[in-house]
């Protein structure tokens, strides 16, 4: 897009990257004004995909090619994040076959526009507006190439955090775990960044407690002591057990839980 320059039409379709959406606003900023635009949708050049929003005619856009203009062009601060992330990422074998909902992640105030939220994308979203993490920071993200373009994605780190967001009002702890048996490469200095801007107790106290119970080699590289998790007992399951580490009810065929009492007696 940086090499694109004067309003011809064969610059513009030549550097529109294959199924991206682009929005009138940026269109406009970069020399196309509205009665251009209009033209070029009236010769076929271009289709709507909704109010300021369009793609090339004859190129199939999907929610990739969607969140694609709302990152890059409108700048607003929304990723892929969560469960969603770690399936991109190769991470959710044997947990869901086929991904039915897509999750995206932003800081409070954020809103999808109307155009993104009412396109048919053959697939249903949920915006998850949260400050489980500082809105400065951008540890935890990388990109995703879908294509010819990019996306900005949560790393396994930040994506396996924002998923025990969630537990247990809309993800169950269960299969929580077998997302982190898959997470044996995570990157400990990653790790202890984000454990440390995390602003979620509960987040804190899980995602370690799924690392100890999955035994994963990182965890050892973990420097614990630099770590608030905070105090009191949270329930996380009803008529669980309580971790006496990380002081939170996990359920009762959890191993970690047997083995530290094993080391209590």
């Amino acid at each position: 897009m940086s090499q694109l320059k004067g309003g011809k039409l064969n610059n513009l379709l030549t550097h529109w990257p294959r199924g991206a959406v682009y929005t009138s606003s940026w269109l406009n900023q970069h020399g196309f004004t509205s009665d251009r635009i209009a033209d070029y949708k009236k010769s076929h050049w271009l289709y709507t995909i909704g109010d300021n929003a369009m793609a090339k005619s004859g190129d199939k856009v999907d929610w990739k090619g969607g969140l694609y203009a709302l990152q890059k062009q409108l700048d607003l601060p929304i990723h892929v994040g969560g469960k969603t992330a770690l399936s991109l990422l190769g991470y959710s074998h044997y947990v869901a076959p086929k991904q039915t909902l897509v999750t995206l992640y932003s800081p409070p105030g954020i809103r999808l526009p109307v155009w993104f939220k009412k396109y048919d994308w053959s697939t249903e979203f949920e915006l998850v507006t949260t400050n489980l993490f500082p809105a400065k920071k951008s540890s935890g993200f990388q990109d995703y190439e879908s294509g010819e373009f990019t996306i900005t994605i949560s790393s396994p780190e930040r994506a396996m955090m924002e998923t025990l967001h969630l537990v247990p009002q809309e993800q169950s702890l269960d299969e929580a775990k077998y997302l982190m048996e898959n997470l044996t490469t995570l990157r400990p200095s990653l790790v202890q960044t984000l454990l440390k801007d995390c602003h979620s107790i509960k987040v804190r106290r899980l995602f370690m407690f799924l690392a100890e119970e999955c035994n994963q080699p990182w965890v050892k590289k973990l420097n614990l002591s630099e770590i608030d998790f905070g105090k009191g007992n949270r329930v996380i399951v009803k008529e669980g057990y309580l971790d006496p580490k990380y002081k939170i009810t996990v359920p009762k065929d959890f191993k970690v839980q047997e083995i530290r009492n094993e080391n209590e007696r």
